[in-house]
């Protein structure tokens, strides 16, 4: 045969770099089955959100309830601790992503993401995936002490579990800011330094722990913008009645502009991460 009747191989079809939806969901199912096998084959990684619910109920509540509802009363302060400490989990286990991120870059665990055909936010996404379902475990703990200790809905389960669904929609977007800070800073030190410089102001200079009508006025105001005094508020409204809807509006509104800042920057500083 001679060389003219041999015909070329066909050109390699285009490649435009998009994803489908259905791929990028599959991508996304198997990178958050990866991440839950680490946690099986690490269970120690799940201790803070295991632990630190039943150690921040109990501490609360037997240390500052009594000072706070009087002595003999702590079972007041229950009722509206309980609901606080729920919008308080998004934060705690949202620092962990962040670490995670660093550390997964550390190890090489990200660049040989990056090098495979998958949408790059597939990965972050898998990441907060895989934590919303710690914090559910977490919050799942929470109101299981607090039931034992005497915590009571006032209102019925249809808005318990709008205020759990609450939780974690805030809580998801609260993790794109420590992605960020995962990927921007050097160590995972680092992110658990800048993540409690964040936290501590956040949850105590807000209605989690206590009131906010006897706090000195600049602070009372400070709380007015806090978006976990408004998440605890509209949890606790939730669980123990009162007006929702402008509690539960203000979170979506913060989750919302969270996640719709820091999502694009996370993802973009993942791509170009070395």
């Amino acid at each position: 045969m001679s060389a003219a009747t041999v015909s070329a191989p066909a050109p390699a079809p285009a490649h435009d770099g998009r994803i489908g939806l259905r791929a990028n969901l599959r991508h996304i199912g198997a990178l958050a089955r990866r991440n839950m096998l680490q946690i099986k084959q690490d269970p120690e990684s799940m201790f803070d959100a295991v632990i630190m619910p039943i150690i921040f109920i109990l501490l609360f509540t037997y240390v500052f309830g009594g000072s706070m509802a009087g002595k003999g009363h702590e079972k007041e302060y229950l009722n509206y601790l309980v609901p606080g400490l729920m919008a308080m989990m998004g934060m705690n286990i949202a620092m962990a992503v962040g670490t995670g991120v660093n550390d997964d870059f550390k190890k090489g665990v990200m660049d040989r993401f990056r090098t495979m055909p998958i949408a790059r936010s597939s990965v972050l996404i898998a990441k907060i995936v895989v934590e919303v379902g710690r914090m559910l475990v977490a919050t799942s703990i929470l109101l299981g002490m607090g039931f034992a200790l005497g915590f009571t809905v006032a209102t019925s389960a249809l808005h318990l579990l709008a205020a759990v669904a609450l939780s974690m929609v805030f809580g998801a977007s609260l993790m794109w800011i420590f992605i960020l800070l995962g990927l921007t800073l050097k160590t995972a030190q680092a992110v658990q330094g800048m993540a409690m410089i964040i936290l501590m102001p956040l949850q105590f200079g807000s209605s989690i722990f206590a009131p906010t009508a006897n706090m000195p006025g600049w602070l009372e105001s400070f709380t007015d913008y806090n978006p976990l005094s408004n998440l605890a508020d509209a949890v606790r409204h939730l669980l123990r009645g009162g007006p929702v809807a402008h509690s539960v509006w203000m979170t979506l509104a913060w989750a919302a502009a969270i996640t719709l800042v820091t999502a694009p920057l996370a993802v973009a500083k993942f791509r170009k991460k070395t």
